[in-house]
C-alpha cells in the first residue's frame, strides 16, 4: 500500500506540473495574441488592406481556441470521482475536437472568401494597400511561427493532445500571414488576384491540419493500442523482472494523453500467494515508473507448471 500511495502521489505531483506549464503557455498565448491582433487590425484599416483584416481576426479566433484549451486542461486535471472513476484525461481529446472544428471552419471561411473574389474578377476598385499592412504581414508570420514551436514544445513534454491543437492553430495563422504579405505583395505590384489565389492555398493547408488534430483526438478516445514501439518497450520491462516466466498477454489503450496497460504473466505455479503477489507489484511498479505517459498497470497472474 504504501507503494501505492508513494506512485498515486508522484502521479499527482506529475499532472500538476504538466497543468502549471499548460496554464504558462496558454496565457502567455492569450497576451501575444490581443496585442498582435489589435495591431493587424489597425494597420489593415489604415493600410487599406482587406487581406490584413481578415488575418487580424483569424488571430483573434486563436484567443478563443486558446481559452477553450485553458478549460480543456483544467477540466482534464480533475482527480477522478464517484461518476469519473477513470478520472477526466479525455475531455483533452474533446477540446482537441473543438479546436479541429474552429480551424476548419475559419480555414473554410478564407478559402470561400478567396473563391468569391477570384471568380467575381473585380478588382479594379481595390485600394492598393500600403508599406504598413506589409510590415504587419512579416511581424506576424515571425511571431505566430515562434508561438507554434514554443506552444508544440510545451505540448510535447507534457504529452497534450489539446495544447497541440492549440500550437497548430497558431501554425495557421502563421500561414494565413503569409498569404497576406503574398496578396499585399502582389496588389502593391499590380497584381491583386494574387491576394485571393493565395488565401485558397492557405484554406487547403488549414484544412488539412484540422483533419489530422481530428483524427488524432479521435483515436485517442476510442482506445487505441499505444505504438509498437511502445508495447514492445512494455515487454522488454516485464521479461527483465525477476520471477517472470512469460506473458500470456499484453495490451495497452491511449486514454485522453494516458496510457493504461493489461496484463497477464506465469510465474512458477509453486510460489507462494504472497511470492506471485510480489512478483506482480515489481512489475506494476516497473512499468508505471519506467514507461512515460502510464497513468494505471493491471497486473494478473497466471500459475506455469
Amino acid at each position: 500500500m504504501h507503494g501505492k500511495r508513494k506512485m498515486e502521489m508522484k502521479h499527482n505531483e506529475a499532472t500538476d506540473a504538466s497543468e502549471k506549464l499548460a496554464m504558462r503557455v496558454s496565457r502567455n498565448s492569450i497576451f501575444a495574441n490581443v496585442i498582435l491582433s489589435a495591431f493587424k487590425i489597425i494597420a489593415g484599416l489604415v493600410g487599406h488592406s482587406g487581406a490584413m483584416i481578415s488575418d487580424a481576426i483569424h488571430s483573434f479566433s486563436d484567443v478563443i481556441s486558446t481559452v477553450v484549451v485553458i478549460i480543456g486542461i483544467k477540466i482534464s486535471a480533475k482527480d477522478a470521482d464517484e461518476k469519473h472513476q477513470y478520472g477526466h484525461e479525455r475531455m483533452e481529446c474533446v477540446t482537441a475536437i473543438v479546436l479541429a472544428v474552429i480551424l476548419g471552419i475559419t480555414g473554410g471561411g478564407i478559402g470561400l472568401a478567396g473563391l468569391k473574389n477570384v471568380i467575381a474578377g473585380n478588382y479594379d476598385s481595390l485600394q492598393i494597400p500600403s508599406m504598413i499592412a506589409l510590415l504587419a504581414a512579416i511581424l506576424s508570420i515571425a511571431i505566430k511561427e515562434g508561438m507554434y514551436w514554443y506552444t508544440r514544445a510545451a505540448a510535447k513534454k507534457i504529452n497534450s493532445p489539446a495544447l497541440m491543437a492549440d500550437a497548430w492553430h497558431h501554425r495557421s495563422d502563421a500561414f494565413s500571414s503569409i498569404g497576406s504579405f503574398i496578396g499585399i505583395t502582389g496588389a502593391r505590384l499590380g497584381y491583386p488576384v494574387l491576394d485571393s489565389v493565395a488565401s485558397i492555398v492557405i484554406c487547403i493547408f488549414i484544412i488539412r491540419a484540422a483533419v489530422e488534430i481530428f483524427m488524432d483526438a479521435v483515436s485517442k478516445m476510442t482506445d487505441e493500442s499505444c505504438p509498437k514501439e511502445v508495447e514492445e518497450s512494455i515487454r522488454e520491462l516485464i521479461l527483465s523482472q525477476d520471477g517472470v516466466i512469460e506473458i500470456d498477454e499484453l495490451r495497452t489503450r491511449q486514454f485522453g494523453a494516458k496510457i493504461y496497460v493489461d496484463v497477464e504473466i506465469g510465474v512458477a505455479g509453486d510460489l507462494s500467494l504472497r511470492a506471485a503477489h510480489e512478483i506482480a507489484e515489481q512489475v506494476h511498479h516497473g512499468i508505471e515508473e519506467n514507461v512515460s505517459g502510464v497513468k494505471h498497470c493491471m497486473v494478473h497472474v497466471n500459475p506455469v507448471d
